[in-house]
């Protein structure tokens, strides 16, 4: 039996594989009881620039702060709101940037909707713990997705089923009717 810290880091470097694999972002742990609220950071990789699927190295960043939950009950409001306030102190930094919330159970309705009518770029991950290998739900808000919001209405998430019936599938994400390949500047790979 795990303890509850080695869970949550176990929880956290699952994460961070996931997204590097499948949604372009390069994150590192921060986690402890000095992290003021924020477990993991890094970069998004997004694919805006021109040529950025033929040169990956063109690509756009955006910074990611993201929090983890590794617990068996429903994430409510309490930590959107959390979150938000955590994320105050970064909004006038130099680089765009995201809130990512990353959780091995489901939200709640109430979560959904207050992330829903947040200001702050919002980004929502269940990662369930039964499919270890699998990102079960991904939800976004305007001030993130909106023509209006930070990725001005030009990526978008796309659910890839999978027709292995072990596996429940994956997102993807798509620019402008393509499929964007996963990249991230750890996947170079150096002439040797």
């Amino acid at each position: 039996m795990l303890s509850s810290v080695h869970r949550g880091a176990a929880f956290e470097r699952r994460a961070m594989r996931l997204l590097q694999d499948n949604l372009s972002m390069s994150l590192n742990r921060v986690g402890g009881k000095s992290d003021g609220g924020i477990d993991l950071q890094g970069w998004w990789w997004l694919p805006f620039a021109p040529n950025a699927f033929t040169e990956p190295t063109h690509r756009q960043r955006v910074r990611v702060f993201a929090q983890c939950k590794a617990e068996k009950k429903k994430i409510g409001p309490k930590y959107i709101r959390e979150m938000e306030g955590v994320l105050h102190r970064h909004l006038n930094g130099p680089s765009p940037m995201v809130a990512l919330f990353i959780s091995e159970s489901h939200f709640t309705k109430e979560a959904l909707l207050r992330m829903q009518s947040s200001s702050i770029p919002f980004f929502l991950l269940h990662l369930p713990l039964e499919h270890k290998e699998d990102i079960g739900s991904m939800v976004w808000n305007h001030a993130l997705s909106g023509t209006n919001g930070l990725l001005q209405g030009k990526v978008e998430a796309r659910w890839e089923r999978s027709l292995d019936y072990d596996r429940v599938g994956r997102p993807s994400l798509w620019v402008q009717n393509q499929r964007a390949p996963s990249w991230t500047p750890e996947q170079i790979e150096l002439p040797e």
